[in-house]
């Protein structure tokens, strides 16, 4: 607990890491690890090419090289932006879950994004972090929509999966999003290396632009 709170004090307050020093990257991303069988690992060059896009597109000072924080790690507090992605289970033990409740009231933000069949999974997960909410899906003009890029209509679509619309949900705290949910999307497989996916590089585009958003409003709001 010690460590915890002292992570805890650098954490706080959050302020988006901008370029005032060149070639001396000030923040890390960081990719969640966590138990249950999931590939919490997919996408490994996800998280690289959107801090790129960010110092390139937001003047930002993101390394490119990204960390990787077991749910339950006090190292868990050193990272103002968190990002969990995969295709199944998800298992989140109690100690794991009230780490991560203290990470996301402190301050912390969670980005997950649906790799296509951890759905039902993570939301389990997350009642158990907050027991007392649900994802609330958020309108078309809610902030995150509207930060460098405007998204009209909400999510892009990247994967078809089960050709269902994209939709994005939350959990607050305080009036504060703390975790933001993208489901049937597939944001992270478009951050990924061109050749990964052949994805259309306007697909791409769309999938950075819209993560930028997300690292825009975490850092601002």
């Amino acid at each position: 607990m010690t460590k915890i709170l002292l992570t805890l004090l650098t954490l706080l307050p959050f302020a988006l890491p901008f370029a005032d020093a060149p070639g001396q990257p000030t923040l890390k991303m960081a990719l969640l690890k966590y138990n249950g069988g999931g590939d919490w690992y997919a996408n490994p060059t996800a998280l690289p090419n959107l801090a790129a896009f960010c110092n390139n597109q937001l003047g930002t000072n993101f390394s490119t090289e990204y960390a990787e924080v077991a749910v339950g790690s006090a190292e868990l507090f050193n990272y103002a932006f968190v990002h969990m992605t995969g295709h199944g289970n998800v298992v989140f033990s109690n100690a794991e879950a009230e780490n991560l409740r203290a990470y996301l009231l402190a301050g912390g933000f969670l980005h997950i994004d649906d790799n296509y069949g951890m759905d039902p999974y993570v939301r389990v997960a997350m009642k158990k972090v907050f027991p007392d909410q649900e994802f609330v899906e958020l309108p078309f003009e809610h902030d995150i929509y509207r930060q460098k890029f405007e998204f009209k209509g909400g999510l892009p679509k990247i994967h078809k999966h089960d050709d269902a619309p994209p939709r994005g949900y939350g959990l607050f705290h305080e009036g504060r999003l703390v975790c933001f949910y993208t489901f049937e999307c597939d944001l992270g497989d478009g951050w990924e290396d061109e050749d990964v996916h052949n994805d259309p590089q306007e697909v791409r585009l769309q999938a950075l632009r819209m993560g930028a958003n997300i690292i825009q409003f975490a850092f601002q709001q």
